[in-house]
């Protein structure tokens, strides 16, 4: 016998259950996973206020954008744990509170140092409650298709979204950088209010150890990994730049420390092996391990979120650091990839409720890479096509709905109740590993690209002496206009002529290093679809 004392729901008998949506909870739930995707649509609008206002370069925007996936990263599965012991309820309210006190330090940050490790701190570690609640309590509300669907909305809540990018930018445009994260500092403390009214629910009455060493083991591998990789870009892939803080052995100490963290994940998996022997609870439970299935849905949530990280750090900041495009202008972009990411996610389940999850998965991830191909013929020299990026960003849409309108699905249907409860820290850490991931790697594409073109551009042009090219090979490139590379380069002694040449060769760099890491990216998520034959339960059989 199963009860679910939530609203819209009603006792099984005889092997059937007769079941209404609840709309309320669902509502709540959605509104949590929106502030959270706003959030990060606000920072990727405030590229140029971060620039003008605390004097950033384009690796701190990096930084602050990989800030919150590496604290979700390396918590959430942690976030998922606790749910699991001290109720989804409690850390759903403890998340919304922390992301709001986040914002205000965003809001109120002197420079880039108080606003990355303060405000996109908090935030992150607020992010690490809310967002496995969110996945945690659907389980617990929800029973067969309307699980389904209650998925799909938190999927289309992403889509829903992008209406407040927009409004930030509203915002932002009138009131500036520090009243738009004020902003949505007001929208997380609403949102502990409306908790209130989530239903009451019944998790098993267990007494649950907290699995200490695999919080500490995970928190530690997962933050070490994430920074090893998200700091490429600055401190190089092999040979250490200018800005590497120390180096390893001669060598930049970033591979070094993402393989380290590796080690230690790779130890966390056989440490939790026997902590769930014992205790009956895991951060890692091994039937997420072991099931081929939960595995390729975990490969979706990250893949889906990869493809965002890499919007966050190619599409954004290229029209608004290069193609001179304002918050407004890239709001709008969001409400057209926003669009139809909620009309599919939701409206598949929906509509096509014996829709196959392996092809729709599929289908999504080909349209994604697609939309990436788009994007990268929008590119223009010194700027953007605007129809090509209108294009990119609905077909981008279109691809990230379709995938998470099954994405976490496809994992609930393959464990047990309570790991498929459990499972929301686990998802949510993927998807803000494929972030990070999609942020660090496409943005170190990116940026030893730019670098690494305009050196050897400078050594191989007759135009620029050898002198002006030894200075210029000194230097790490950041992605800007053609004024800003200039201002870059105004310390170096040369004649106007040897200035024009190295802003020709930089803007070619710039065209081509996007492009390519546009090209990185698709390939990634078309990699995806090995994963999919593993995806062969399509429904929850209960009796």
């Amino acid at each position: 016998m199963h009860s679910v004392t939530a609203a819209g729901h009603t006792a099984r008998a005889g092997g059937s259950v007769v079941e209404r949506f609840a709309v309320l909870p669902i509502l709540i739930l959605i509104l949590a996973q929106m502030g959270t995707s706003g959030d990060n649509g606000a920072l990727s609008l405030a590229a140029s206020a971060l620039t003008h206002d605390l004097g950033a370069t384009t690796s701190e925007i990096q930084l602050a954008n990989m800030v919150y996936p590496l604290m979700g990263g390396a918590f959430m599965i942690a976030g998922g744990l606790v749910g699991t012991i001290v109720g989804w309820k409690r850390t759903f309210r403890i998340g919304a509170a922390l992301c709001a006190l986040g914002e205000v330090g965003c809001a109120l940050a002197p420079n880039m140092t108080v606003f990355v490790w303060v405000g996109r701190v908090l935030v992150g570690f607020g992010a690490s409650f809310l967002i496995p609640s969110v996945l945690g309590l659907i389980p617990y509300l929800y029973q067969g298709h309307n699980r389904t669907v209650a998925f799909g909305c938190i999927g289309a809540a992403s889509g829903l979204s992008a209406l407040l990018p927009l409004m930030l930018g509203v915002v932002m445009e009138a009131f500036g950088m520090h009243v738009t994260f004020l902003v949505l500092a007001a929208y997380f403390l609403a949102l502990l209010g409306v908790s209130a009214s989530l239903p009451h629910i019944s998790q098993a009455n267990e007494r649950l150890k907290f699995d200490g060493l695999g919080v500490a083991l995970a928190a530690s591998g997962l933050f070490m990994f994430l920074v090893g990789v998200s700091s490429i870009s600055s401190w190089g892939l092999i040979e250490p730049l200018d800005t590497c803080p120390f180096t390893f052995f001669g060598l930049s100490p970033a591979l070094p420390l993402a393989l380290l963290g590796v080690v230690v994940l790779i130890v966390l998996v056989r440490v939790e092996k026997g902590v769930e022997q014992r205790n009956g609870v895991a951060l890692l439970p091994q039937s997420f391990l072991h099931t081929p299935q939960v595995l390729a849905g975990l490969a979706a949530n990250a893949i889906t979120f990869f493809f965002m990280g890499v919007q966050s750090i190619l599409m954004a900041p290229y029209l608004q650091l290069v193609a001179g495009w304002s918050p407004i202008d890239v709001g709008v972009i969001s409400i057209v990839t926003g669009v139809p990411t909620f009309a599919l996610a939701l409206g598949i389940p929906k509509l096509a409720p014996h829709a196959n999850p392996r092809h729709v998965i599929q289908a999504g991830y080909v349209i994604m890479a697609a939309a990436l191909a788009i994007m990268a013929f929008s590119v223009t020299i010194n700027g953007s096509n605007a129809f090509g990026v209108y294009l990119g960003a609905f077909v981008a849409g279109v691809g990230a709905g379709t995938v998470s309108s099954h994405s976490s699905n496809v994992v609930a249907l393959a464990v047990s109740e309570r790991d498929a409860s459990q499972s929301g820290g686990i998802q949510s850490t993927m998807r803000n590993v494929g972030q990070a991931i999609g942020v660090a790697l496409l943005g170190a594409v990116l940026l030893l690209g730019i670098t690494g073109q305009v050196r050897a551009g400078a050594a191989a042009d007759p135009a620029v002496s050898p002198a002006v090219s030894e200075q210029v090979a000194q230097m790490s490139i950041n992605l800007g206009s053609n004024q800003e590379f200039r201002d870059q380069i105004a310390n170096i002694d040369m004649t106007e002529s040897e200035e024009n040449a190295l802003v020709n060769i930089e803007a070619r760099a710039r065209y081509e290093s996007t492009r390519v890491a546009y090209g990185v990216g698709a390939a990634i998520i078309l990699l995806g679809l090995l994963t999919t034959p593993a995806i062969k339960t399509f429904e929850k059989h209960e009796g």
